[in-house]
């Protein structure tokens, strides 16, 4: 790799938003090195998928951590004896709560994995793929809570308390619809059927009626696209 590059620490899941992050931050320059977690979900299948995408992208590193938010439950992600809700149609999605799938501080713990990981990398940039706009609602995605925790994080550590660091959150889809994040990723060569974003796979497939599903789904439709995950041939949900 580059020595001359800026190194940023990207969260990846292995789903469409975290895919479309990568490439920007590549695209962008930076020397890109990827998190995902093995968190105690039930949709394993992303991590495959998040393999996939960091050796497609040239990651420069691609770490997966085992932590057990399943251990606390509380979310229909990681425990199963809640169920993941299932729409006929992206419009019956319900924003005037948040979902089961919500899991309790999920992105503050990722987000705390990676700034230790950017301070030991000598990097002051971490990307996620929160969007507030085409997404189910989480607390943890929107902007005051991403400003809210650059601000803490910047408190956190020796490097920013010695002035070596000062840490940037990009959140680059944050304002972005489902539909213009796929276009953005389209332009920057991802191939969608690396990823996977479904909550509810069978039998390693797209369910196609969870919540993520039918997002991504309509943001496919809106630019006169099939998801690529809803394909019988589809190498995404392997």
């Amino acid at each position: 790799m580059n020595g001359d590059k800026r190194k940023a620490v990207v969260l990846l899941s292995g789903g469409l938003d975290s895919t479309t992050v990568l490439a920007i931050a590549r695209h962008e320059g930076y020397e890109t090195h990827a998190l995902s977690f093995r968190y105690g979900q039930r949709h394993t299948e992303e991590l495959v998928a998040a393999e996939k995408v960091a050796a497609a992208l040239g990651a420069a590193r691609h770490v997966v951590v085992d932590i057990n938010l399943a251990v606390f439950g509380g979310s229909a992600l990681t425990d199963d004896t809640l169920a993941v809700p299932h729409h006929d149609s992206a419009d019956q999605i319900s924003t005037d709560e948040i979902p089961i799938t919500y899991v309790p501080a999920r992105n503050t713990v990722f987000l705390s994995f990676a700034l230790a990981w950017a301070e030991t990398l000598g990097s002051s940039d971490v990307f996620i793929g929160v969007n507030a706009l085409d997404y189910s609602g989480y607390p943890d995605c929107r902007p005051e809570y991403i400003e809210a925790y650059e601000r803490m994080a910047n408190l956190a550590t020796k490097a920013g308390v010695e002035g070596k660091q000062r840490l940037k959150i990009h959140t680059p889809l944050i304002e972005l619809t489902k539909a213009q994040t796929i276009q953005r990723g389209l332009e920057l060569g991802v191939d969608y059927s690396w990823t996977h974003s479904c909550y509810d796979p069978v039998d390693g497939r797209a369910c196609q009626t969870c919540d993520s599903c039918l997002l991504r789904s309509r943001g496919f439709a809106e630019l006169g696209l099939v998801d690529p995950s809803f394909s019988s041939t589809s190498s995404a949900n392997i």
